[in-house]
């Protein structure tokens, strides 16, 4: 079916009326002071067909007008309704970029990286998987903020991972300052689907809230939350005296989240290398996805060019009329 979008432009169509009737008619030209009789002939054929292209012009310009506030009036060509079912979960990753997070612990073939790359790494793969679910990202350090807000742009949010750096938001960890952004951030969702992911090396040693809190707070609102421990059980230092073992995860608090995951209804995972991370990961994937409230739309097509071309030629029209009616004259 045609729509008008801007219906209220018919209005305009008396404009030329209204013009006409306010402003003050042109002045006649005066007569000329030389008069010849056998002139009399000529000035009859030339007043009928000034009035005969008079009344054609007048024809062609109020056409003109109504066809130019037809375009400008948007007509559309409305398909029919096509209903798009859309799945999935509002999921939040929360992402720590505190000072620890800068221990070579992890290997990539065969490559010893930081514990921020192997994290980059293996979420790339999991967020691109992640089709059908709006995708939120949180940085956070001695703070948290909201690096991209829910959306289905996996893409961007790939982007804005890769590129964030370790003490970018504090050398810090506000554990429960970031569980407290994510709730705020999806509260307003549906209650069914409210997942934030959390990955953190350490232990709480920042932020206005404590994480049992902002846990408690997050299972009254529903959000469950699945936190994941990074870091390696055991590394070899070598220095001038020698080589010693060493745990660079002591300091990770696998109590505290675990009570996190289990106050939300979620899980806890220890992810010690990079084969680990990428299991969790895949574990995460088999969340099920929850059906939400079908969308709908209907395909528009602007016709407007359609009217505004008739107008234009009807414009180009009436000068070549005046042009080969003043050679006729």
């Amino acid at each position: 079916m045609i729509h008008f979008d801007w219906l209220w432009m018919f209005f305009l169509l008396p404009l030329p009326i209204v013009f006409r009737w306010l402003l003050p008619p042109v002045a006649r030209e005066k007569e000329a002071a030389l008069s010849i009789p056998f002139m009399d002939d000529f000035k009859s054929y030339s007043a009928s067909q000034q009035t005969k292209s008079g009344t054609l012009m007048l024809t062609l310009a109020s056409l003109a007008w109504i066809i130019l506030i037809i375009a400008a009036a948007r007509p559309q060509w409305l398909g029919d309704v096509v209903e798009i079912p859309i799945s999935g979960r509002d999921l939040m990753l929360a992402v720590d970029l505190s000072g620890s997070m800068e221990v070579k612990d992890f290997t990539i073939n065969g490559r010893t990286v930081d514990r921020l790359t192997a994290t980059k790494h293996v979420a790339k793969d999991f967020i691109e998987r992640r089709v059908g679910d709006r995708i939120g990202l949180i940085l956070f350090g001695r703070n948290a903020y909201l690096q991209t807000p829910l959306t289905f742009d996996r893409e961007t949010v790939n982007t804005l991972l890769s590129e964030s750096v370790i003490g970018l938001a504090g050398k810090e960890t506000a554990i429960g300052d970031a569980i407290g952004l994510a709730i705020k951030r999806l509260q307003t969702q549906s209650e069914s689907s409210r997942v934030l992911i959390l990955l953190t090396d350490g232990a709480n040693t920042a932020g206005e809230i404590s994480p049992l809190k902002a846990a408690e707070l997050a299972a009254q609102y529903n959000l469950r939350i699945y936190t994941i421990g990074i870091g390696a059980d055991e590394m070899v230092i070598r220095s001038l005296f020698g080589s010693r073992k060493v745990n660079p995860s002591a300091d990770l608090d696998e109590k505290t989240l675990t009570e996190i995951a289990t106050k939300t209804g979620g899980k806890y995972f220890r992810a010690r290398n990079v084969n680990e991370l990428d299991k969790i990961y895949h574990l995460l994937d088999k969340l099920e996805p929850v059906e939400k409230e079908t969308q709908s739309f209907r395909p528009v097509k602007a016709l407007y060019f359609w009217p505004l071309g008739i107008a234009f030629g009807i414009a180009g029209l009436m000068g070549l009329i005046r042009i080969l009616t003043r050679g006729a004259l």
